[in-house]
């Protein structure tokens, strides 16, 4: 594709994804954020939620859903939106997934993320069908990261910042390949699974976590 209709296209892109939140905004007066999540589906690892403030549109020419980004792309961006958003991070541990389930641990990550803006938002934008529990004006957004340039800028925080923590966790438990697939449930790693048994940062209340652990002890 011609260079010069690439840069049209993301453009283009941006102002739609800004457009969707301007309108979403309103007349509103105060901050509005994004809220989006990574890591509901891996065997292994946290849930990680971020919230971005916007203030620097015009700074984010490329942003778009994490899922449609490179690796290397999602990186460069990821400091970008450091540098033209308020950002927050949440954090839901492995163990505390297995205690609460999944769903609820996703919604308290992103509760957390909320709660780490340097800024107190009047409106949540969140991805998918959440409801979280604050006492601020909430508009739940389906592909949201596809829609809102907030919601785009969070998925890309959160996606980034999770794959930086299991690279770390590759480093500890180097057997499962943690680097490679981000702790998915990839054929190399469930492979690894049946052979090694599962390890500390893996969820004991997903599936083949359990039938691992089973088949190991058998």
């Amino acid at each position: 594709m011609d260079v010069s209709v690439r840069e049209t296209r993301k453009v283009q892109l941006l102002q739609d994804l800004h457009a969707f939140d301007r309108t979403q905004a309103g007349d509103l007066k105060g901050w509005m954020a994004g809220v989006d999540e990574a890591g509901r589906g891996p065997l292994a690892g946290p849930v990680v939620a971020a919230a971005a403030i916007v203030f620097q549109p015009e700074a984010l020419l490329g942003v778009n859903d994490s899922k449609k980004l490179s690796a290397s792309r999602r990186e460069k961006l990821y400091g970008v939106i450091a540098r033209s958003c308020l950002v927050g991070i949440g954090v839901v541990d492995e163990k505390q997934i297995d205690e609460i389930n999944i769903y609820e641990a996703t919604r308290l990550a992103m509760k957390k993320a909320v709660l780490n803006l340097p800024h107190t938002p009047v409106l949540l934008l969140t991805d998918g069908n959440m409801r979280l529990d604050l006492p601020l004006e909430q508009k739940s957004v389906i592909q949201g990261d596809q829609k809102s340039l907030s919601i785009a800028a969070a998925s890309i925080v959160a996606k980034v910042f999770r794959d930086h923590w299991m690279r770390k966790l590759h480093e500890l438990y180097p057997a499962y390949a943690f680097a490679d697939h981000k702790g998915y449930g990839t054929a190399a790693h469930l492979k690894a699974l049946c052979e090694a048994g599962p390890s500390p940062v893996h969820r004991q209340s997903f599936a083949p976590v359990r039938e691992a652990a089973l088949g190991i002890s058998a």
